[in-house]
């Protein structure tokens, strides 16, 4: 299986997370999907906000989280490893953060973060301390190596989060979902693979207590396709490797007004709407969930650009400032932006 991490340009441009490189893709069954309507965000009585991602929106989810620990009170990590993992170096980010011949170095990190938060660049630690914290890693992912995701689990261990640790699948390095339509063990686009499991429920069930069965019926939601150039720190979501158009699904019931939960869900590599469309949107299993347990998704998405090729999300520091995971940083603060919006 190749797991391909250079583009052909320089290497500061060339980080990936996910590439084709496995078996193709096979036919799956079509789950119900919600064609977009054009809207815009607005806020809803939300009462948590959570964040879940892959690959490099595993690397952003948890730079969120940290940053905003304060206000996102858990997470779902697949295939990624600790925060600051990089450390603002994109030779770190090759060799320690996806392939392990470089350590990751998960004592500095730590210490990074406590001064951070000593300095009020990061929400305190302390709210890390019980917070529900969901980690996957698949048999067959050589993308992002086992040893760097354990690392990610000893990182959130060590700040006293409730981690559950999933690494008993064979999956590749991929989202992994029952409407996936690669094989289990594969990593190939649009890397939404089934491996006859479920692990949203597992997830969900981590991050807000209990969750109650999905819709598998039609959806009864909204799916709103927004501007993104609305939240962005400088006003062009392009301009920060961002999509101009991002996407959230909003149930009934937190339209009509009931309280609801907020998840972001943060695609991976060559995953967002310009790559694969809505594959990210409709088949994550999130929105299915979501009609039944009060949950709006927020779907941000990014880009590719030429010092991102393959639409990552920066968790390396392509967009040129070190202040990427913290407060301030472009995408964290663009997102949080939504994330605003939408909770009040």
């Amino acid at each position: 299986m190749k797991t391909p991490w250079k583009a052909a340009a320089t290497l500061a441009a060339a980080l990936l997370l996910v590439l084709p490189g496995g078996t193709a893709a096979r036919a799956a069954g079509t789950p119900y999907t919600k064609t977009p309507v054009a809207g815009s965000l607005r806020s809803y009585p939300v009462s948590a906000v959570y964040v879940a991602g892959v690959s490099s929106g595993g690397y952003l989810a948890t730079q969120l989280q940290v940053a905003y620990s304060a206000r996102i009170r858990g997470a779902a990590v697949f295939a990624a490893g600790p925060y600051y993992c990089a450390q603002n170096n994109v030779a770190q980010a090759l060799y320690g953060c996806g392939d392990n011949i470089y350590p990751t170095y998960v004592s500095t990190l730590e210490s990074y973060t406590r001064t951070w938060a000593s300095y009020g660049w990061i929400d305190g630690t302390g709210n890390l301390s019980g917070q529900p914290v969901y980690v996957y890693h698949g048999g067959n992912d050589n993308t992002v190596k086992k040893s760097v995701t354990d690392d990610l689990v000893r990182y959130y261990q060590d700040f006293g989060a409730s981690v559950r640790y999933d690494s008993g699948s064979a999956a590749g390095h991929a989202w992994v979902t029952p409407y996936g339509t690669v094989g289990c063990t594969a990593t190939a686009s649009p890397f939404l693979n089934d491996c006859g499991t479920d692990p949203e429920g597992s997830f969900l069930g981590k991050l807000l207590g209990s969750v109650s069965a999905p819709n598998t019926g039609p959806l009864g939601g909204t799916l709103i396709r927004f501007s993104q150039d609305t939240f962005a720190t400088n006003g062009w979501a392009n301009g920060l490797s961002m999509d101009a158009n991002g996407f959230a699904y909003v149930p009934s019931a937190c339209a009509a007004g009931q309280t609801c939960r907020l998840l972001v869900a943060l695609h991976g590599c060559a995953q967002g709407y310009a790559k694969v469309g809505t594959a990210f949107v409709d088949r994550a299993n999130l929105n299915q969930y979501a009609d039944t347990n009060r949950l709006i998704v927020l779907y941000p998405q990014a880009i590719a650009t030429g010092v991102n090729p393959n639409g990552c999300w920066d968790w390396w520091g392509y967009l040129g400032a070190t202040n990427y995971p913290i407060k301030g940083g472009y995408q964290v603060e663009t997102i949080m932006n939504m994330v605003r919006r939408l909770d009040g």
